[in-house]
């Protein structure tokens, strides 16, 4: 059973003490099981490279950050597996097993009849880096309504505030707020694209699929993760800037939303992940048997 203190609870303010505690309870129970798989970041290397069960780390977020080149030098031969082969680019050190792109329920989100796309569509957090300022250009460009089904999280209330309150005076703009997994269908049904203004090196960006599951095509910029996920001319458009975004809301129509689903279905369902990460449980797995064979050997030589 985990420990009490590893429970969801909105009070906790300082996250490292539960996130100690489920090390040390994974950690304790390694020997239980074939792999243990941690989507931590880097919090358990030092604490699991010191057990014999296979240990992959999934990292989440961005790697271009100076602090952990260090922490990678320190465990080159740690595997771990990336979200997007651009996420991986700036620490190529790292003992990659391979990348596993976000998969999600194929039932979860699916497009929903009888709903006529009218507006344009932003899904995701109120940040700089989600470009929600481009997006309103974006939408005021092309004359069509914006929903923006966004969270405003403490940290960027500031952002929120300063920018984006102010933009939403000129209008045609709606703070939807932040949507549930049941809203989301009939959200993105709704819209005739999702946008994908980012600015930053994105790892994955779930909003993307999301979007393609429900069969709405994503104009996003050429950021990160990107290239990898929408398939220009076929799930929606990659372009380069605002301009690029408005002129693509008018090729739209070449995009039958039935080959945007289609093209979800083919490589970002959660069994295609998980898949995914059973040949890499193999892999490791088998190289584990392969070390303790080598080591029975050298013991009897």
């Amino acid at each position: 059973m985990w420990p009490q203190a590893l429970r969801l609870d909105p009070t906790i303010r300082d996250v490292d003490a539960p996130h100690a505690l489920l090390t040390e309870a994974a950690y304790r129970r390694a020997g239980e099981f074939d792999v243990v798989h941690s989507h931590m970041d880097c919090r358990p290397f030092s604490l699991f490279s010191r057990q014999r069960t296979p240990f992959l780390t999934t990292l989440h977020g961005r790697l271009d950050l100076p602090e952990l080149r260090p922490m990678f030098d320190a465990f080159p031969g740690l595997p771990v597996a990336s979200i997007s082969d651009s996420q991986r680019l700036p620490l190529p050190q790292a003992c990659w097993m391979g990348t596993v792109p976000h998969g999600l329920p194929a039932g979860l989100l699916v497009p929903q009849a009888g709903i006529r796309p009218e507006y344009l569509a932003f899904l995701g957090r109120i940040a700089p880096e989600k470009g929600p300022n481009c997006a309103i250009r974006i939408a005021r460009a092309c004359g069509l309504p914006l929903l923006m089904a966004a969270k405003v999280s403490g940290a960027d209330r500031p952002y929120f505030e300063a920018v984006i309150r102010p933009m939403l005076a000129g209008g045609g703009v709606e703070m939807v707020g932040e949507i549930s997994d049941a809203q989301k269908p009939g959200f993105l049904s709704g819209a005739v694209a999702s946008l994908m203004p980012i600015s930053w090196p994105e790892p994955f960006g779930l909003a993307m699929i999301e979007a393609m599951a429900c069969g709405t095509p994503v104009i996003a910029f050429n950021r990160g993760s990107v290239p990898e996920i929408i398939e220009h001319g076929r799930t929606g458009f990659i372009v380069a800037d605002e301009a690029g975004a408005s002129a693509a809301v008018s090729r739209l129509d070449q995009l039958p939303r039935a080959l945007v689903r289609t093209a979800f279905e083919a490589r970002f369902t959660a069994r295609r992940m998980a898949e995914d990460y059973l040949a890499i449980y193999q892999d490791l797995v088998a190289g584990q048997r392969g070390i303790q064979r080598a080591n029975v050997q050298s013991a009897a030589e």
